[in-house]
């Protein structure tokens, strides 16, 4: 059977190489940005790329899709939208019920192409991802003016069509070395045979996790992870320690005194710089956490401060995660755009005195090694984003299997009960949100 498939909101496809090595075909790749686009082809070769904003391209993509001759459906809609206007880490995004404000981010409506090329193309499943935060964080139903989540938006826009399955899950709940949490929709179109698998066996169109303690498994650990990756160890105090002969393997070097800062984090504790209670110049222990510098000698403390008029005090930042030793014992912190910044989310390495680098990030992420970054293998700003950006493959492999085989009209061995937490978690947070599932 032909499993075609088209990808919108593509980033470098890191995700469609996932549902590739399930059995899914890509015919059309669209992203706004044409550096990663042009990832993404290399990965997924044959593909039709289309570059812009999917606002005014919607109609390319579902015209290059015909233009290859394809007389069919698509098997597959894959998009993940950008996720910067619903994110925690997005300052500006307001409080998640504020639908104005949700509205005036124009990316919280980004759903309204994919229903777009959805109802044009009739794809057989469409497949929608997101961080949790989708499924809840408010906007303005264009048509309505209601307040419902850009998740409930997209469930009403498809309903007539589609029968939606929402989802939210850990993925390192499928073997995915880092703590990553993601809602997913899966839209099967009304009449797919496998419709009535799913009501007979009381299933829903997802894998059942391989890895989560519900389930009989445990996390990779990121312990394990890393030594598993067998790569040379780094030192941010140099540029000749910092960099290695494996490609993209190589970090920042740090001035000297964030440097001491890290260096004084004990190795394999998980615990941060916000906690270097002892003063470097007279010894003094156990210091108060509030304090930029000691009060016996009054030299600066190993902790993140800034210089003021002449006076030393604390960065005003998240001290649960900021400056922190990632924990070797469970799985690592979410990678993000901003794994090179020492001040970010836990981006430490366990026992070396650095961040992690893009390729343990990718690894991490689990794109394969053979992934060609193009002339990207230079910039490592940009890998680093879109590494950060990624949906990890071996998360979507394992669920382009479960689709491959509901919609070859097979009975997948290991579907996910609709009775678990993962999908009534999410049917509660929408039916919050105004969906109707």
């Amino acid at each position: 059977m032909s499993l075609r498939a088209v990808s919108l909101f593509t980033n470098c496809g890191a995700g469609d190489v996932g549902f590739s090595k399930a059995g899914f075909r890509f015919d059309v790749l669209a992203d706004i940005d044409r550096h990663r686009l042009a990832v993404a082809a290399l990965n997924l070769p044959g593909a039709s790329v289309i570059p812009g904003d999917l606002r005014n391209t919607w109609p390319d993509v579902v015209a290059a899709y015909r233009d290859r001759g394809c007389q069919e459906a698509p098997a597959l809609l894959a998009a993940c939208p950008p996720c910067q206007g619903l994110s925690t880490a997005n300052a500006r995004r307001g409080m998640g019920q504020d639908a104005d404000c949700g509205t005036k981010d124009l990316r919280n409506l980004l759903v309204i192409p994919i229903a777009e090329v959805a109802v044009a193309l009739a794809p057989r499943v469409v497949v929608v991802e997101n961080v949790r935060a989708f499924l809840t964080r408010r906007v303005r139903h264009p048509q309505t003016r209601d307040a419902v989540s850009a998740a409930a938006l997209l469930i009403s826009l498809l309903k007539e069509e589609y029968v939606a399955f929402p989802f939210v899950s850990d993925l390192a709940d499928y073997g995915v070395p880092q703590t990553r949490v993601r809602s997913f929709i899966t839209f099967v179109r009304r009449g797919e045979a496998c419709l009535q698998v799913l009501e007979q066996t009381g299933a829903v169109p997802y894998p059942t996790p391989t890895h989560a303690s519900d389930h009989g498994g445990e996390p990779v650990r990121l312990g394990e992870a890393l030594d598993s990756f067998e790569l040379p160890a780094l030192d941010a105090s140099t540029a000749s320690s910092a960099r290695s002969e494996r490609s993209l393997h190589f970090v920042p070097v740090w001035s000297s005194e964030q440097y001491s800062m890290v260096a004084a984090i004990p190795p394999g504790s998980g615990a941060s710089a916000w906690e270097n209670d002892d003063c470097p110049a007279c010894g003094r222990s156990k210091l108060p956490r509030d304090l930029a510098c000691c009060p016996t000698c009054n030299a600066q403390l190993l902790r993140p401060r800034v210089v003021e008029d002449g006076r030393a005090r604390l960065v005003r930042g998240f001290r649960r995660s900021s400056y922190r030793r990632l924990s070797p014992d469970r799985p690592a912190a979410t990678i993000t755009t901003a794994s090179n910044r020492i001040g970010s989310d836990r981006t430490i390495h366990p026992y070396e005195n650095r961040v992690l680098s893009p390729l343990e990030c990718q690894k991490l992420q689990t794109l394969p090694t053979d992934f060609d970054w193009g002339e990207g293998q230079s910039r490592s700003g940009q890998v680093r984003e879109m590494i950060g950006e990624a949906v990890p493959p071996r998360y979507t492999e394992a669920h382009g299997k479960v689709l491959a085989d509901l919609l070859d009209d097979g009975q997948p061995q290991r579907l996910l009960p609709r009775a678990d937490q993962r999908v009534s978690n999410a049917v509660r947070k929408l039916e919050s949100a105004g969906a109707i599932c």
